[in-house]
């Protein structure tokens, strides 16, 4: 289980590796944190400051990335919802070769695909193949 430090922590902690010249195993020891955690935040913070490898992302840009795929998984949810709701409020399903026949007023040559409302032709009857 890794343990949590907080920002300060380790912002404080790699000014100590910066500034009293000692290597960052000898400094990790010092604060009981592990020396590859240590190394990690030293790397970081070089990248904040602009000296980090080419294409490298800052600390701001990892977190707006994280957010930004949060974001995307909960929209990606959210349609898959959607999706499903509108085919049940239509009382129909969407196999594909299904055409929609009355209900819903102006639906009737517009291409939209769902199943036939009659009793004898029912919902996946027919393998979804639209055929009568």
């Amino acid at each position: 289980m890794s343990k949590r430090y907080t920002p300060e922590f380790k912002r404080d902690a790699v000014a100590l590796v910066r500034s009293s010249g000692r290597n960052v195993t000898e400094v990790a020891r010092e604060l009981g944190v592990s020396p590859e955690g240590l190394r990690g935040w030293v790397k970081q913070a070089k990248t904040d400051r602009g000296e980090g490898a080419p294409g490298a992302l800052t600390t701001a840009e990892k977190d707006e990335l994280q957010r930004l795929r949060r974001e995307n998984r909960e929209q990606q949810q959210t349609i898959e919802i959607l999706k499903k709701a509108a085919v049940r409020s239509m009382g129909r399903c969407n196999i594909p070769g299904r055409t929609v026949t009355g209900g819903v007023a102006g639906w009737r040559g517009s291409g939209v695909r769902g199943c036939r409302t009659s009793r004898s032709v029912k919902c996946g009857g027919d393998g979804g193949t639209g055929s009568r």
